[in-house]
């Protein structure tokens, strides 16, 4: 697999009553494909959102997720805008040009910045934090190359998302 230079390509989701932002690094090649974040059909993202704001089926169609988010006041991009990458693999991300967080952050009440994974946590707190000023939570990635993680251990700790988005 080689390296590309690759940008972003999805837009981030957010109204008015967004009150967290969940902040992933980049598109996989899935996520590409599928027009639409957390893409690939083994990632535990909805699932684990589904569980921790008590829905009774997860989403599938991007429709049903963007829906979905905005109805659980959930705002949700990631952290780059621009980077070469290896297929999907976040310890291969270089040259980065960081998304502008102002689009979200001037237009929703945000109380609280998630990041979804180590990488994606490292990043914004480099290239993000210094210009929102405001600290981030890292959470655990979703992704099932992080085995270490189940299901219930994942859904446990993405509570925080749920409390904060409905205080």
């Amino acid at each position: 697999m080689e390296r590309e230079r690759l940008e972003h390509s999805i837009e981030p989701v957010f109204d008015g009553c967004s009150r967290v932002l969940l902040l992933g690094t980049f598109p996989s090649p899935k996520s590409r494909e599928a027009g639409f974040f957390y893409g690939h059909p083994q990632n535990r993202m909805w699932r684990v959102l589904t569980a921790v704001m008590g829905e009774p089926e997860a989403p599938r169609s991007v429709d049903e997720r963007r829906a979905f988010l905005l109805r659980n006041r959930i705002a949700m991009w990631d952290v780059i805008a621009r980077c070469t990458i290896e297929g999907a693999s976040d310890a291969s991300i270089k040259d980065v040009a960081p998304n502008d967080l102002s689009r979200v952050l001037d237009a929703a009440p945000i109380r609280a910045v998630f990041c979804t994974g180590a990488k994606a946590h490292e990043l914004y707190r480099r290239w993000q934090e210094p210009v929102t000023g405001i600290p981030a939570t890292r959470l655990p990635s979703t992704s099932a190359a992080n085995a270490a993680w189940s299901l219930e251990r994942l859904t446990e700790a993405y509570r925080i998302v749920a409390e904060t988005a409905r205080d």
